[in-house]
């Protein structure tokens, strides 16, 4: 079997199995002891989270994973490519991605199915090194016990159409979640930062993609691929949080920008 390894855990997370859980616990537990996730939880349509250090951004994250059930049948998880100059979408030929909390399976029937699009190569080099996917791993591990199977999805320069058919190829159960890995604003001040985000969660609330420009989020193209989704086919959106680099301790002159939101189907289940 084919593994992809950890590329950052001991940089983004605790590389140590038992220091990742606690803190990965700690977080969602936070989250659920001010009220959320309470009750029992609904499954989403799909999730925002951010994909920074978890120092900075994981309790951002936690307030939308905490807010998960653990009955989950397939995620397919999209992130931005930092590293290479992608054109189109990615998915990996590896078996699986390791985190220190141990492996998950990557979905090879979503793998097929994303391949057989126009936009979609089949392809390992994006995702050496790449942050935006690892990082949403644990808090799946942690989350949903028995992770199901993955379809990993990193996307670059993509028309938005391209991305809402890959998601709409791949998510025909109604206990299958999309999982988009982005941060928000990068390297404004705290201020400036404020409302920049502000305009982009508004622009995600509406599920209005035209709304969103390049420097609004680092996974411009895979969260607007979201959003033409969410307009096809009627999903409403809860934004969760927002907050900034700054609010966990780092400096205010230079920020980088955090939201979580979460996606509902209409009332009565999938809509078309």
């Amino acid at each position: 079997m084919q593994v992809r390894p950890p590329a950052v855990a001991g940089r983004f997370y605790p590389a140590d199995r038992e220091e990742l859980r606690g803190l990965v616990d700690r977080l969602l537990g936070e989250v659920r002891g001010r009220g959320r996730g309470r009750g029992r939880p609904v499954l989403p349509a799909a999730v925002v989270a951010p994909h920074a250090g978890y120092q900075y951004s994981g309790a951002v994250a936690a307030t939308a994973y905490a807010r998960l059930p653990d009955a989950v049948s397939r995620v397919v998880l999209l992130g931005p490519a930092h590293f290479w100059p992608l054109d189109g979408m990615a998915v990996p030929t590896v078996d699986a991605f390791a985190t220190p909390l141990g492996d998950v399976r990557v979905d090879d029937d979503a793998r097929t199915a994303a391949a057989a699009l126009p936009a979609v190569a089949v392809d390992d080099r994006p995702h050496d090194g790449e942050h935006s996917l690892e990082t949403q791993l644990p808090f799946l591990q942690r989350v949903l016990g028995a992770v199901p199977a993955v379809l990993p999805v990193l996307v670059g320069r993509t028309q938005p159409e391209s991305v809402a058919a890959l998601l709409t190829a791949t998510l025909a159960a109604d206990d299958a979640l999309a999982v988009v890995s982005t941060d928000l604003s990068h390297y404004l001040d705290e201020r400036s930062a404020h409302q920049r985000d502000r305009r982009t969660a508004d622009a995600v609330l509406a599920c209005d993609a035209g709304a969103l420009e390049p420097d609004d989020a680092c996974g411009y193209h895979p969260l607007r691929g979201l959003l033409h989704h969410a307009a096809e086919h009627r999903l409403t959106v809860e934004l969760l949080r927002l907050a900034t680099s700054a609010d966990s301790g780092a400096g205010r002159a230079r920020v980088v920008g955090y939201g979580a939101f979460l996606l509902h189907r209409a009332a009565g289940g999938r809509s078309s």
